[in-house]
């Protein structure tokens, strides 16, 4: 590599690092806490806990969730009703005001075979609440999404300069040495490069979904304004229907047109992810990576008869598949363990690019590029 590559690829990755570290520091120290967020919430006792019953014991139909959760919250209507992929025991039913309200909302836990009400987690406070926030917007709604999700692009266009100048700086050394006889910087440079070569992979896989995710309100209006809008064409121009119909017959008729597929969650009429005509019934698959895969069932709101049924297209699919792989749950346990432990060897990398940073402005030598791995004093050694 030339002398000239050398010090553009060096000025490249000293630039974006700086500018993208402390928001990624941000987000690497509310990861960690998101990545155990069940965890969490049980010792927290935020977590939902529904009561053993017998596997066979029948469930209530969800008109009579809806009741219940009516009944709770008068003057209030159903948004969305869900529940965990591997958990049908329980209900978490969103109530608002309107359909497309963003704030004021309640969400009552209802116990699928008995109707309790098992508790409400509260969607706008609490400690996971604010971490999520800080993680996914920094509070500042599709804005700060997009604001992160420009950070995310510094931070591959930096590890990718850092690869490319690390093949030149490692002919000098051995892989992995850290020259703990030099000086404090020259240490913390050599375990900063080691640092990066080894978590690249895994930063790449994370800072690649996450700019995903920080577009995700993009790419769901994309979904609207492309197959949704024509999955919609024959309602155009259509009054909506005064009166809805059965929840639960919608649902039994989403089951019956995709048999191998599982409820993940209805969006009712009106809100972002249906129609004023229908319920928007999203189906899932039953393995590990079907799992987080999605095909929306449009259902008739007033008739409970699907109208149209498609698998969602690529980029909400990438989507999907991002979010998982973003925060390590497609493994367990075992894989959220060293999702936790390569985001510690992040955050002292991120530190440690810091630290260099600013040792370089106190030297003040016009071409010394402490935080990148082609540092010239580095290479002599």
């Amino acid at each position: 590599m030339s002398v000239r590559s050398m010090k553009v690829w060096s000025w490249l990755h000293t630039w974006t690092s700086f500018i993208c570290t402390l928001f990624m520091l941000l987000l690497c120290l509310t990861g960690l806490p998101l990545i155990f967020h069940h965890e969490i919430g049980h010792l927290l006792g935020t977590e939902i806990e529904a009561p053993e019953m017998p596997d066979d014991t029948p469930h209530i139909s969800l008109d009579k969730v809806m009741q219940i959760g009516e009944a709770r919250h008068p003057g209030q209507g159903g948004m969305f009703i869900s529940r965990e992929p591997d958990d049908d025991r329980v209900w978490y039913l969103t109530m608002s005001d309107t359909p497309t309200s963003t704030s004021g909302l309640h969400q009552v836990a209802i116990d699928a075979r008995t109707g309790d009400i098992l508790g409400e987690p509260q969607l706008e406070s609490g400690f996971m609440y604010i971490i999520n926030s800080l993680h996914i917007d920094l509070f500042a709604g599709l804005p700060g999404m997009l604001f992160l999700g420009l950070m995310g692009v510094l931070l591959l266009i930096s590890l990718i300069s850092g690869a490319v100048l690390y093949a030149p700086f490692m002919q000098k050394l051995a892989f992995g040495e850290v020259r703990r006889q030099r000086t404090t910087r020259l240490k913390w440079l050599d375990l900063h490069n080691l640092l990066g070569i080894v978590t690249l992979v895994w930063f790449l896989v994370v800072g690649g979904t996450g700019v995903l995710n920080a577009w995700a309100d993009l790419i769901v209006k994309a979904w609207q304004n492309d197959q949704l809008s024509t999955m919609l064409e024959p309602y155009q121009g259509k009054q909506p229907p005064q009166q809805l119909g059965s929840l639960e017959a919608a649902v039994q008729s989403a089951r019956r047109y995709l048999p191998d597929m599982q409820i993940q969650f209805v969006a009712f009429p009106g809100t972002s992810f249906s129609s004023p005509h229908h319920y928007g019934v999203f189906m899932h698959g039953n393995q590990a990576l079907t799992a987080h895969l999605s095909q929306p069932v449009l259902i008739d709101a007033s008739t409970s008869q699907v109208t149209d049924s498609r698998p969602l297209p690529w980029y909400f699919t990438a989507l999907q598949l991002s979010r998982p792989l973003h925060f390590g749950d497609y493994g367990g346990k075992p894989l959220q363990i060293i999702w936790a432990v390569l985001d510690v060897i992040t955050i002292i990398l991120l530190s440690s690019g810091l630290y260099l940073w600013l040792a370089k402005r106190r030297r003040r030598k016009p071409y010394t590029a402490s935080a990148s791995i082609s540092s010239p004093e580095a290479q002599q050694g």
